[in-house]
């Protein structure tokens, strides 16, 4: 818990985010800071990627896949969205690959992997591991299964269908069609 505050406040101070305590990382408006840019609730899960820095390979990826009208939709959508430096650790010539015409379809697949239907937070998605004893399932829109866990009090663990597991780095990131969570790698479907 020492290092999860010590981490929060170094990050805050050097302006990657804001916080307003537990595992939420708002200002008192409800806006959060991702890739050094503000995330406004008002806006859909689309206008608030495109603006963070931290997500541009993301964007660029919903741009390849034709799947920016969808995450423009009511929704409501969780979006367990992966950094660039996620896209980064793939195997090298993956991003550049997945993002050819013909690879569309592989694409959209790994996409929709990492969106589920309805709005889950950090305080629901908890609930539902307890509940779970320890681990609960979603089902992602491409329809694979996304697991999650508790990795410590105040962390959450996806794992994918082929055992990769990413830790959720930013949470309860609220948009008008749902919620976006940063992941610190890409989960991918069988």
């Amino acid at each position: 818990m020492k290092n999860l505050k010590l981490r929060l406040a170094v990050l805050a101070a050097a302006g990657i985010f804001t916080f307003t305590g537990s595992s939420m990382a708002q200002t008192m408006d409800k806006t959060v800071i991702v890739g050094m840019e503000q995330m406004y609730p008002a806006k859909n899960i689309v206008e608030n990627a495109v603006n963070s820095k931290a997500h541009t390979t993301l964007v660029a990826a919903l741009q390849a896949a034709d799947l920016v009208t969808t995450m423009q939709g009511p929704g409501p959508f969780t979006v367990f969205a992966p950094t660039n430096d996620a896209f980064e650790n793939l195997p090298a010539g993956t991003v550049e690959s997945l993002l050819k015409p013909e690879n569309k379809k592989a694409l959209s697949n790994i996409l929709t992997f990492h969106v589920v239907s309805g709005t889950y937070t950090f305080d629901e998605l908890s609930k539902l591991i307890k509940k779970g004893m320890g681990t609960a399932t979603l089902k992602a829109l491409n329809g694979g299964t996304l697991t999650f866990m508790m990795n410590g009090p105040h962390n959450i663990m996806v794992k994918d269908e082929n055992g990769g597991m990413s830790n959720i780095s930013v949470y309860d990131v609220m948009q008008s069609n749902g919620v976006i969570h940063s992941l610190d790698s890409v989960l991918l479907p069988k």
